[in-house]
């Protein structure tokens, strides 16, 4: 005679797989998407701030007729590095050109002992260029207020308007000034750029890595 086996007096339980490391899983691939995305526009905006980080000057009847030098830092014994490469390369060009209105432009910020604009000027007359020449722009505070309060100074005649101008900064600047400036400006224009070097190595890496960041901003927000 054949016993019958007993059934076991417990539910047979319904195999389901642990869900935790797959949803960890999916949460990484998403961090990751991210990651290569955000290293792609970065690396996009460099490439941007580098292609627009060059000299660039029109000449013949277009050549420039009002050069403006964009301020930096300015540090308790005058000028930083990054500020007198500005305006080194400014007095260069200026000794082929010793015609062109010049415009300074940076106002004074709470750790510096004057205006941006003072101390380019100051530098540059102690270099020879005719004060009368120079026009200080002393009341901004970033780029994008550098280009309103420029060309304030063009419409309100206190610099005579011009079609050509020469736009002076260091190279990584290059590209977001000439972006806010197409954007200030409601006519047609001869825009020339003069590219500075970064003589100073730890100043060159850090805003080489800040300027695509502040790229985006300006184009974002700076209206």
């Amino acid at each position: 005679m054949t016993r019958r086996r007993k059934q076991p007096r417990y539910p047979t339980m319904e195999y389901r797989p642990y869900e935790g490391r797959r949803s960890g899983s999916l949460w990484l691939r998403l961090l990751a998407a991210l990651l290569v995305l955000g290293a792609l526009c970065f690396g996009a905006l460099e490439g941007v701030v580098l292609a627009g980080g060059r000299t660039s000057v029109v000449s013949g009847e277009n050549a420039p007729e009002v050069m403006v030098i964009f301020g930096c830092k300015v540090e308790a014994w005058g000028p930083s590095i990054l500020l007198q490469d500005r305006l080194d390369t400014a007095l260069s060009y200026l000794e082929d050109h010793p015609e062109l209105t010049v415009v300074v432009s940076g106002g004074q910020g709470p750790d510096e002992p004057m205006s941006e604009a003072q101390c380019m000027y100051d530098y540059l007359t102690a270099h020879g260029v005719d004060g009368e020449q120079i026009v200080l722009e002393d009341r901004s505070s970033n780029t994008w207020e550098n280009v309103r309060y420029t060309r304030e100074l063009f419409r309100s005649g206190e610099v005579e308007d011009s079609e050509t101008v020469l736009l002076v900064s260091n190279g990584f600047h290059l590209a977001r000034i000439r972006m806010l400036w197409d954007r200030a400006w409601d006519g047609t224009q001869t825009v020339s750029t003069l590219a500075a070097p970064c003589s100073h190595l730890p100043s060159r890496l850090k805003m080489y890595i800040r300027e695509p960041l502040a790229l985006a901003k300006s184009f974002l927000f700076d209206r």
